[in-house]
């Protein structure tokens, strides 16, 4: 192969793993079903690569999410059900379409005007799909039922939540104050203790947690933080103080398992004030 340019190179590389015989066998047994967990794993490692401020690493990640990309395109092409090209006229397509204060005559737009004629633009998108899929015999789409129709199942559970919440906020579903929330996510935890001390199932308890965990959601939305952002920044500060009970343990000579939890959380506390 020739140095890579541009995307023919990569569309190119493709089609030699997916080519029978002569082509990668594990790439050959690959579909959609196996390749959708390491396409979603790759765009969480673009997330940690710009939460880490790493551009060289962003730039590989970047790469490995394209591939993604590419693989899906052609599997589907393989498949008689579209190519690359078809995947790169849709999204400049819509992008065109719902960008009419850049390519059309909507002009001099406030943010908050470009936000609400995107979900405009949106909605007249899904009626005219849904007004095709009905015209040819096809039933509705799984995702375009009723008002929370769209928010796809496949997304973290957090990130899912809060768009739920969300969408039923638009029709007045929502809480006023983000305190009312917080009432809200201590009366689910008080409701976990209940269940606990009446000793409930396992299923029961897991199914109050869940409702705390919607709540704490609803609560990062109302005070506009991203609860996936928040937990991953929480994630990292647990491996940091995490490693450095293990580090001091070290330096003195004893291992995790010879210290105490006492101990562990002196040196949790030693960690925490390092922090600022």
């Amino acid at each position: 192969m020739t140095a890579p340019r541009d995307i023919s190179s990569l569309l190119e590389l493709m089609k030699a793993l997916r080519t029978p015989v002569s082509g990668c066998p594990w790439d050959l047994e690959q579909t959609f079903e196996t390749i959708a967990p390491y396409t979603i794993e790759e765009a969480y490692e673009v997330v940690d690569a710009i939460e880490r401020g790493d551009l060289a690493d962003l730039r590989d990640e970047l790469g490995d999410l394209l591939l993604q990309v590419v693989f899906h395109a052609q599997m589907a092409e393989e498949a008689g059900h579209f190519a690359f090209p078809d995947v790169v006229e849709a999204i400049v397509s819509k992008m065109t379409r719902r960008h009419p204060h850049v390519f059309g005559e909507a002009r001099d737009l406030e943010p908050a005007e470009v936000k609400a004629l995107w979900g405009q633009i949106k909605s007249q998108e899904k009626a005219m799909r849904a007004a095709s899929r009905a015209a040819a015999g096809l039933p509705p789409e799984p995702e375009g039922r009723g008002l929370l129709g769209g928010v796809p199942t496949a997304l973290p559970g957090l990130t899912r939540a809060v768009k739920l919440q969300a969408k039923a906020s638009t029709v007045g579903f929502d809480w006023n104050d983000a305190r009312m929330v917080l009432a809200k996510i201590e009366e689910e935890a008080q409701e976990i203790r209940a269940a606990m001390d009446a000793g409930a199932s396992k299923a029961e308890v897991a199914g109050e947690v869940g409702d705390l965990l919607f709540a704490v959601a609803n609560l990062a939305r109302h005070v506009d933080a991203d609860p996936e952002a928040a937990l991953r920044s929480t994630n990292a500060k647990f491996e940091r103080r995490f490693a450095y009970i293990e580090s001091s343990l070290a330096a003195a000579g004893r291992s995790l398992q010879e210290a105490s939890l006492e101990e562990m959380d002196a040196l949790w506390n030693e960690a925490k004030s390092t922090e600022g």
